[in-house]
């Protein structure tokens, strides 16, 4: 690649961006001054929010299934084409399965949740993290969720996919670990969304999650503000760039991991 493809702006990309959460994240980091690679399953031209007054950001998005090996594939090929470089990979693209108890899901749509909330983050991470550890630098960010750290007792599949995923932020940190790259399990508490709102479990919900806290954190750990929450969860609406700042120096090997956890000191599993 000559010198003058290589970008000077620092790159990311984010999946699901075309609406939701992952809008709002695009908007974001396009108003930070990242060059901003976007996909979702119709790509084109696409309108985020920018957080600030100056108006909505318009981007053109790849047309990509995110569960497609070659699809992932080709596209990510062509960002380092066109920038040179990866700094952040924000995995937001994501389905949730019918609210209804696991005895009585769908085959096909509970493994499609798996599939898209898995398979995924799986092959985006697999692409980038190549280039990011060679580089010496780079984040991946995670959307995950509370839902990732217990069982559902309906939309199983969903939960299940965000224990998961949960799995491969820890495994990309461990890639990553004295090579500058750092992963994170984002849960961005309950934001407004399309998905949120269609859900039983939010009937009548009147506190949500704003988008701007969602986009603060995100933009704190892709920052490099919050490494040592490497291969852990912090949480929009609970955590902010300040508390987490202060609680590092308190969280042991431990702290927001979803481990084992032993009965006590004599547990042989501990």
């Amino acid at each position: 690649m000559s010198e003058q493809q290589q970008s000077d702006r620092r790159v990311a990309v984010i999946t699901g961006a075309n609406r939701g959460i992952g809008s709002h994240l695009a908007g974001a980091f396009a108003e930070a001054g990242y060059a901003v690679e976007g996909c979702s399953r119709s790509g084109g031209p696409t309108r985020v929010p920018a957080r600030s007054d100056e108006g909505d950001v318009t981007l053109d998005l790849a047309a990509v299934d995110v569960t497609d090996e070659q699809a992932v594939h080709d596209w990510i090929a062509g960002v380092l084409e066109r920038h040179g470089r990866i700094d952040v990979l924000v995995n937001n693209a994501g389905v949730i399965d019918d609210e209804v108890p696991i005895e009585e899901s769908d085959p096909e749509q509970w493994w499609r949740t798996i599939e898209v909330d898995v398979r995924g983050p799986y092959l985006l991470t697999r692409m980038v993290l190549p280039g990011m550890l060679a580089a010496g630098s780079g984040r991946v960010i995670n959307l995950n969720s509370g839902a990732g750290v217990r069982p559902g007792e309906v939309a199983s599949a969903y939960n299940v996919a965000k224990s998961a995923l949960g799995r491969i932020t820890g495994s990309t940190d461990l890639s990553g670990r004295g090579r500058g790259v750092y992963a994170f399990d984002l849960a961005p508490g309950v934001v407004r969304t399309d998905m949120t709102g269609a859900m039983t479990a939010h009937e009548g919900r009147t506190e949500w999650t704003s988008p701007a806290e969602v986009c603060e954190l995100a933009l704190a750990l892709a920052a490099g503000e919050l490494d040592a929450w490497s291969g852990r969860m912090v949480r929009a609406g609970a955590d902010t760039p300040e508390t987490l700042r202060t609680a590092s120096a308190q969280l042991g090997e431990r702290g927001r991991r979803v481990m084992l956890v032993p009965w006590g000191d004599d547990d042989p599993l501990a």
